[in-house]
């Protein structure tokens, strides 16, 4: 059996021992089962991808006959080629971590086997996808994913908001996954065939032709692309369909990290690299792609700038990363998007934990103003997010002034990748745009970084410290009040501190940052020429992508201008944040009541919420209404089951009075009738 199948269905294995056993066993059988079998699958997923580096071929191998009907038979097979290999490394590997990360974080949870099963569910979803040979498999995994996790944004069943963060992030999936369905049925009557090299291999032959659309003559490669990319645009929370995606933050933590980092929310790009040569037939649907990204990555970086929640700063960062691969992939820069994508997939994983490990130290406290000074109470916390921010905010020493060799951290190779690829693409507008959210991307992260773990420490003035402190000592005395009293006296008022000392977290949850933190540092020196070097990447992707070599190559042709740019807007974010939360705290403050307006847009997220529930949420509600009181109750029910209840009833009364029991009245009856009778016949 080839090492792709354990791949896959170890996971899958895992789930459904966890989820049988659940609490037969107690919590730690699940969890045993769960990380053990990730861990393997991340080990094997490794050794598959490495030898892709030097070269290497696609490979399919076949599980079993699935749907033959007529002319379509479609087979389930597994096929591991480069971009594969990629995406296998990506999900096991963050996928292990974060379930090792979960022992500690959810040790207190009654439910964890629930919890694992789930998260294993997730994986083995995602893996189906990534897998998928043909494009009804790749649906299986893509709806699979989008099961798994609503169920584990609403894992906290008991909480309304995590039931409603769960129910939206189905049905806003369900958007894009009808564009996606069309996509697929499109491009079966167009080629007569599921199979994803078939359609690759035929789509350059069907440029420049037409096909009827809602009764109008469309080009047929752009109309399968953008339906398609609607489906991308839905999972990978693009600008229109991107609600979703910071509600998801009422799951647990290592659920978050999940989703945003290495997973769900990357399908999309994924989906669009591996069609890539049908969206290289189309520059209409090109360009659609990069507008879409570039609006998505300078909106969610817009708003990332004044959140208050952390994990909504970092949920909102991926919005904005994502955007980056989508425009680098519609510049026809494919390896800079998968590029991006799998350095992402590391930093981003490290700074969701990360943000996990100061709230599980806060005791569930997420809101940023009510942190600070962390630094020294939390280090390993610390220093592991600011690798993740050092990532992020693509801090390096780029190829320039003599310089032979770019050296950073993982994001400062692949966004400036991202940045220079548009720029030789012909796409001025995106990167431009990408260099300005260079800007605010260093400027929220280091926010971010300012506010919880420099300044004064402020965890007083919240009110889960002060329950957790009400708890510790059993009395409610400092329970309010900017002024708590505790055992510590007025000390603890003076301090900010409230009496409380954070702790730093247990070690399955350290040792998932100090893994990641390697990869935020290493992964984008490490590989960034098997992704996009013109040679070296030619001979990795072997055709699994559109790899542009002279793209590539005009890559390191740009001005020095913007070959710095990102470098540039790094420092002036990082300076910036520094003036406002470090050397004048006031600042961010007089600006907010200065420009309110602004600040409540941004605040608000563009009232996107608003919007959608204004156009769409309350008039489906009315309809509803409509239909089950004035359609269903007055109406169906009214004139037709309870209206014939009725009619019965009122029979049945009458006829109970005349069923009295006495004697006399039945002789009245017989009276009646015979007279009734007597009538009729001498009438007649």
């Amino acid at each position: 059996m080839h090492s792709i199948t354990f791949i896959v269905f170890l996971p899958l294995l895992a789930a459904i021992v966890a989820g049988f056993a659940n609490k037969s066993f107690g919590a730690i059988l699940p969890k045993v089962v769960t990380t053990g079998a990730l861990f393997v699958a991340a080990i094997l997923s490794w050794s598959v991808f490495i030898p892709y580096l030097s070269g290497g071929e696609a490979t399919v191998t076949p599980v079993l006959d699935w749907i033959h009907s007529g002319d379509m038979r479609i087979d389930w097979a597994l096929r591991v080629d480069a971009l594969t290999a990629v995406m296998l490394v990506v999900v096991t590997s963050v996928s292990a971590l974060v379930h090792l990360y979960s022992w500690g974080y959810m040790e207190e949870d009654p439910d964890q086997p629930r919890f694992f099963a789930y998260l294993s569910l997730f994986t083995f979803a995602m893996l189906m996808l990534v897998t998928a040979d043909n494009l009804v498999q790749m649906f299986f995994g893509w709806e699979g994913v989008g099961l798994a996790s609503y169920l584990l944004i609403g894992f906290w069943f008991r909480k309304p908001t995590a039931n409603a963060a769960a129910i939206k992030a189905f049905v806003v999936n369900r958007v894009g996954d009808l564009g996606f369905m069309l996509g697929i049925f499109g491009t079966y009557l167009v080629f007569n065939t599921i199979s994803i090299p078939e359609i690759l291999r035929l789509a350059p032959g069907m440029a420049g032709s037409t096909i009827g659309f809602v009764g109008y003559r469309i080009d047929t490669m752009t109309l399968l692309c953008l339906l398609l990319f609607i489906g991308a645009m839905g999972k990978s929370a693009q600008l229109g369909l991107h609600t979703w995606l910071p509600d998801a933050m009422e799951g647990p933590t290592p659920v978050s990290a999940l989703i945003h980092a290495a997973t769900m929310v990357t399908a999309g790009v994924f989906m669009v690299c591996r069609l890539s040569p049908m969206f290289e037939t189309s520059p209409f649907a090109l360009t659609v792609v990069t507008t879409i990204g570039a609006a998505t990555c300078l909106f969610a970086a817009t708003v990332a700038l004044v959140q208050t929640d952390i994990k909504r700063v970092i949920a909102y960062s991926t919005c904005s990363q994502l955007g980056y691969m989508f425009f680098a992939a519609g510049s026809g820069a494919y390896g800079a998007a998968m590029f991006h994508l799998f350095t992402h997939a590391f930093f981003k994983a490290l700074l969701f934990l990360g943000a996990g490990s100061v709230i599980h130290a806060m005791h569930h406290e997420q809101d940023m103003r009510y942190y600070g000074g962390l630094r020294k109470s939390i280090p390993w916390t610390f220093w592991g997010m600011m690798a993740g921010t050092l990532a992020i905010t693509g801090v390096g020493i780029p190829a320039v002034f003599g310089n032979p060799l770019a050296i950073g951290f993982a994001g400062f190779h692949s966004k400036d990748a991202i940045i220079e690829a548009a720029w030789a693409s012909g796409n001025h507008g995106a990167s431009i745009v990408g260099m300005i959210v260079a800007l605010l991307t260093s400027f929220y992260s280091w926010r971010l970084m300012f506010l919880t773990f420099w300044g004064k420490p402020r965890w007083a003035q919240s009110e889960h410290i002060q329950h957790a402190l009400h708890d510790a000592h059993g009395h409610g005395d400092h329970a309010h009040g900017d002024h708590a009293q505790d055992d510590h006296g007025h000390h603890a008022a003076q301090d900010g501190t409230g009496g409380y000392h954070p702790h730093e977290s247990p070690l399955p949850i350290l040792i998932p940052l100090i893994l990641l933190s390697l990869g935020a540092i290493a992964a984008g020196f490490a590989f960034h020429g098997s992704f996009i070097e013109p040679s070296a990447g030619e001979a990795y992707w072997r055709g699994s992508i559109a790899f542009r070599e002279h793209l590539m190559h005009a890559m390191h042709e740009v001005p020095l201008g913007v070959k710095l740019s990102a470098t540039v807007a790094m420092l002036a974010g990082l300076a910036g944040a520094y003036i406002f939360y470090i050397r004048a705290p006031q600042a961010p403050v007089k600006l907010a009541e200065t420009y309110r307006p602004v600040y409540l847009w941004l605040l608000n997220k563009w009232y996107f919420d608003e919007l959608y529930d204004l156009l769409f949420v309350k008039p489906a509600f009315a309809i509803g209404r409509l239909f089950w009181h004035r359609g269903d109750e007055q109406t169906i029910d009214r004139f037709g089951p309870n209206g014939a209840a009725w009619v019965v009833a009122q029979n049945a009364r009458v006829a109970g009075r005349i069923q009295s029991g006495y004697v006399y009245t039945y002789a009245f009856v017989m009276l009646l009738g015979l007279t009734g009778a007597v009538t009729w016949a001498i009438t007649r």
